[in-house]
């Protein structure tokens, strides 16, 4: 793996090599990973992993075509037959209006803002064997736990390098580590599965192992003898690990492609009042150590921390620079980049900020409603919004979460779901996407 400066080196060199070639611009990204993970099932070593990949990406614009074209070799030759590769097929694509660089007077000047996302660290592999041993062993200590699919340890580190011919060059590097542990409770048929994870960039502040192995057996547990619930209309209630899935739909449907093609239940509702004025969603890719942080986007543009939705508003679309031009507007910072192909919109660091209520106070008044804790499927319909999911979880009666259900369906439409959105207090900053309790009234529950 090259080091960020030899990284952003290696991308500009690409790129004179695509001037050279006939390119009229081209952008040059690098990729590289390198991860290893320890699994072991019931104390015993089951799984050692170590991967590492290395890939160089160019996206040349030549006549009124672009091509994009990507090689794990990064020895000169290889690189002056990519380049050569790229413009040729450049010259032969259909033509795009809306494909191109980024408008130069957009681009990040300056050092990029230390986000503090590598801690320089390298697990051994005795010690995420050991992590991995004492997140199971936690778990398996929960009374009711009867037997183990594993527990894991991971650490990784990536760099990430972007040069562009118009003027920019940037690169980072970002270290990853993770624990995980799935056990299952009870006897025979009966038998219920569950899991906890966690990961940051610094080891430091992984959470410790005992912690998450019990929060895996204490979910497993408490899923046994589940019920069923009946159907009818009920009011819903997402715990944060699945709650934040109702984000991802939100940004989804708000990037500028969907937009454009006229493929998101958001059209026409830009600017809307969309949630209770008490909702706003955060998007910050500059949080210090944050899992998606990064100090500029895939198309060399700057990042910087804002609002998907303001007091219930929405605050515009998601674009990078083609979805721009299409729509008339500017981008705005949320290009991201795979190892080829053209740019795609991804976000920061987002969180539904937290409401006022204890999440034992949201639900105070609910009669009869579902706790969701787990979501199955993906009936999820992007262009009318329309939501389907299996689910399982607890019963509430009486404001009281109440005993395990199962084998029921959560429905509803988005929009009707997030104009009735009502977030708690219970804010935990862990993830990518964070959310608290989210209860939704008026939902469509089918059980038995």
């Amino acid at each position: 793996m090259l080091s960020p400066d030899e990284a952003r080196d290696r991308c500009e060199a690409l790129l004179r090599r695509a001037a050279a070639a006939g390119a009229a611009s081209a952008d040059a990204l690098y990729l590289a990973n390198a991860s290893q993970s320890v699994t072991v099932r019931l104390g015993a070593l089951e799984d050692v992993e170590r991967s590492e990949s290395e890939h160089i990406g160019l996206r040349v614009f030549a006549g009124s075509g672009s091509a994009s074209i990507g090689s794990t070799d990064l020895g000169d030759a290889a690189l002056d037959e990519l380049a050569q590769r790229a413009v040729a097929m450049a010259r032969l694509a259909p033509p795009d209006p809306y494909a191109g660089l980024a408008d130069p007077a957009l681009l990040a000047r300056g050092e990029p803002a230390d986000l503090d996302l590598d801690d320089g660290t390298e697990a051994e592999p005795q010690t995420l064997r050991q992590m991995a041993q004492s997140v199971e062993a936690a778990a398996m200590a929960v009374p009711g736990v009867t037997n183990s699919n594993g527990g894991s340890a991971s650490s990784g580190r990536s760099v990430f390098a972007l040069a562009t011919s118009h003027g920019f060059a940037g690169a980072y590097a970002a270290s990853s580590h993770g624990m995980s542990a799935s056990v299952l409770a009870g006897e025979g048929s009966g038998m219920q599965r569950d899991y906890a994870w966690a990961s940051a960039r610094h080891a430091a502040d992984l959470r410790a192992p005992e912690a998450i192995g019990r929060e895996a057996g204490e979910r497993a547990t408490r899923r046994l003898n589940p019920g069923r619930v009946r159907s009818g209309p009920m009011t819903v209630v997402f715990d944060p690990r699945v709650g934040a899935s109702l984000v991802g739909h939100l940004i989804a449907a708000m990037t500028g492609a969907s937009i454009a093609r006229r493929a998101s239940f958001l059209l026409d509702r830009e600017g809307a009042q969309l949630f209770d004025s008490a909702v706003t969603i955060l998007d910050d890719p500059h949080v210090a150590r944050g899992l998606r942080s990064r100090p500029f986007d895939g198309e060399g543009l700057p990042t910087a921390p804002g609002a998907l939705v303001e007091a219930g508003r929405l605050t515009g679309w998601l674009m990078d620079s083609a979805a721009a031009r299409q729509l008339g507007k500017a981008p705005t910072g949320h290009a991201g980049r795979g190892g080829s192909g053209a740019p795609h919109v991804t976000t920061g660091n987002v969180v539904l900020c937290a409401g006022a209520l204890a999440p034992a106070a949201l639900i105070a008044d609910i009669a009869e409603g579902v706790y969701v804790t787990e979501l199955i499927g993906s009936g999820v319909n992007g262009v009318t919004g329309d939501y389907s999911r299996g689910a399982s979880g607890y019963r509430i009666t009486g404001g009281v979460i109440g005993e395990p259900i199962a084998e029921f369906t959560v429905a509803g439409n988005l929009i009707d779901m997030f104009a009735a959105l009502i977030p708690a207090s219970d804010l935990e900053r862990i993830h990518g996407i964070d959310v608290p309790t989210i209860r939704i009234d008026g939902m469509t529950v089918a059980g038995d």
